[in-house]
């Protein structure tokens, strides 16, 4: 039980997980208990396998099979199991040592068995177990070899008809089927251990036609058949180091899978992992052929993505430009990758030049890639150009009128001491913005930004009085004053907290209590604590009914 606390579970899910996973406990069934792992069911929209570990490498952690645990997060129905395991801390040792005791004697019971006695037990449970004689059926026709059945068996594997309902696999049946695909690869794997290589290579480009043409019919929400495609594709590469294919031939199917879209990625294959098979010969034709599908569809991406990776791999940068500047983005991005390339193979001074055709190219300033201006103010800098610097900076500033453009100018011009004149011009700018146009809830002016992040609050809050700010705007200057100015900084906060009153949710009482602190330590600072009492006194009497939103108030003291 070390390790499991509630403040554990808490800190693994999030706040907001965690308390989601309080109104689960009622949904979790069959737990078990093995050695150092507990698993169950846990019930919701459907019905998830959860598994805690109880003390791995690297403590507690969990395991579910749910959309948002199988994208490695920690989720509610872990959560609930894991609440479920402390209400039984007292019996968790015991029914540990239990599970220990039973796999022991379990595994004792199969080592004394005679080979005719587990033969007997096999064909016992095969009799009972439909899926387990159909894998050992399938596993028996790898090893002696017998292709026709296994390729029978492959493609009844592969067959989306028995879990479609008109046609297509509901997610609700997409785990069974790729588990049953899944079969299908080991079976490849198997006829490869038997020898018989030669044909898994031949049944895996067949399996790959067939998984391409079944996941589009399968809801694959979770991912499990894209596994499912990764490690055929391994299987396949597998079967050609073992069964060693004519490289000729070899190149052309793998530039042929690699540029077709008709699995949409499932079985991803990279040809720098055959390397080792093609040898030479065969890398050469790869390497060929790249180029002529990329000649032939020069703004192709699966084209592009092939022959820049080959020619990466290859050490020929000019090849990576060439692919590249066959179709600049207008925004300068792809010269800013130009650039870096040529940066890191030694090539400093075409980089630079790519990096300011970029800007050239451009039609407006304002829809350049910031991090190509970025590049360059950087490039600028190191060389001593810091004239350059705060030039280009003003100028991007002038077409962006963001923050972020901003601060670049206020680090350009400091670095080359020249920020209070270029400041009093930027801050004309956002001045005049602020006249321009009103501020709705979200979306306040720039300049009120501007001067908070300059630490010029007094400024900050009559340019908020003046031209308007938005309500996080406001809460901000309200932080920022509240020790100094308490009575604006109250008028802030009530206003900000008024309509949160009549809204429900957690997230909501959250922000409501955070606002309710600020309150209070506004009433403190004027000496008027008795105001701040009769305000959560008929917060709480007007909406009571709110229990999480009391108990939030309880906790915090209000």
């Amino acid at each position: 039980m070390r390790g499991l606390t509630e403040a554990d579970l808490k800190a693994l899910a999030g706040p907001r997980s965690y308390e989601r996973g309080l109104g689960y406990l009622d949904a979790v069934t069959g737990v078990e208990v093995g050695d150092g792992r507990v698993t169950a069911s846990v019930h919701g929209t459907e019905r998830y396998e959860a598994e805690l570990t109880l003390d791995g490498p690297g403590g507690l952690s969990g395991a579910c099979d749910c959309p948002y645990g199988l994208e490695g997060n920690f989720c509610k129905h872990l959560v609930a199991l894991g609440l479920t395991v402390l209400a039984r801390r007292e019996s968790l040792p015991r029914q540990r040592k239990a599970a220990r005791d039973r796999a022991q004697a379990l595994d004792t019971w199969l080592s004394a068995l005679s080979k005719d006695e587990l033969v007997a037990l096999v064909r016992e449970q095969i009799g009972e177990d439909r899926q387990l004689r159909r894998r050992l059926e399938l596993r028996a026709a790898s090893a002696r070899g017998d292709l026709a059945a296994v390729r029978a068996r492959v493609r009844e594997l592969l067959d989306i008809s028995p879990f479609a309902r008109y046609g297509y696999v509901e997610y609700a049946d997409a785990r069974a089927y790729a588990d049953q695909a899944g079969q299908a690869v080991s079976a490849i794997g198997a006829l490869t251990g038997s020898g018989r290589a030669a044909d898994a290579v031949t049944l895996a480009r067949e399996a790959m036609r067939l998984l391409a043409e079944a996941v589009e019919s399968v809801d694959d929400s979770d991912g499990r058949l894209g596994q499912v495609g990764a490690d055929l594709a391994e299987a396949h590469l597998e079967a050609c180091r073992a069964a060693r294919p004519d490289p000729e031939e070899l190149a052309r199917w793998i530039v042929g899978h690699v540029l077709g879209d008709s699995d949409d990625g499932l079985t991803d294959v990279d040809p720098l992992d055959y390397a080792d098979v093609l040898g030479d010969e065969g890398m050469a034709l790869v390497r060929k052929l790249a180029v002529e599908a990329w000649r032939g569809n020069r703004r192709g991406w699966a084209e592009k993505h092939l022959l820049e990776r080959l020619a990466k791999a290859g050490g020929d940068i000019d090849t990576v430009i060439a692919v590249h500047a066959a179709a600049l983005a207008p925004n300068g991005h792809t010269h800013l990758l130009i650039a870096r390339e040529l940066e890191a193979a030694g090539r400093p001074d075409e980089a630079l030049n790519w990096a300011e055709r970029g800007l050239r190219d451009a039609r407006e300033l304002s829809a350049v890639d910031t991090a190509l201006v970025d590049h360059l103010c950087d490039r600028y800098t190191q060389t001593d150009r810091l004239a350059d610097a705060v030039t280009l900076r003003r100028d991007h500033f002038g077409a962006r009128r963001t923050l972020l453009a901003y601060q670049r100018l206020r680090d350009a011009a400091r670095a080359a001491g020249r920020w209070p004149a270029e400041r009093e011009g930027a801050l004309t700018l956002l001045r005049a913005d602020a006249q321009r146009r009103r501020p709705g809830r979200y979306g306040g002016p720039v300049l009120v930004d501007a001067l908070l992040d300059d630490e010029d609050v007094d400024a900050a809050w009559q340019a908020a009085t003046d031209t308007g700010a938005d309500d996080r705007q406001w809460l901000a200057l309200a932080d920022r004053v509240r020790a100094t100015r308490p009575a604006d900084a109250l008028g802030v906060y009530l206003r900000l907290a008024e309509p949160l009153t009549g809204q429900t949710g957690n997230a909501v009482y959250e922000q409501l209590v955070g606002l309710l602190l600020s309150i209070r330590d506004c009433h403190r600072h004027l000496g008027t604590e008795g105001e701040f009492t009769a305000y959560v006194t008929g917060l709480r009497t007007a909406r009571k009914r709110k229990r999480n939103l009391m108990r939030l108030m309880d906790e915090h003291g209000l």
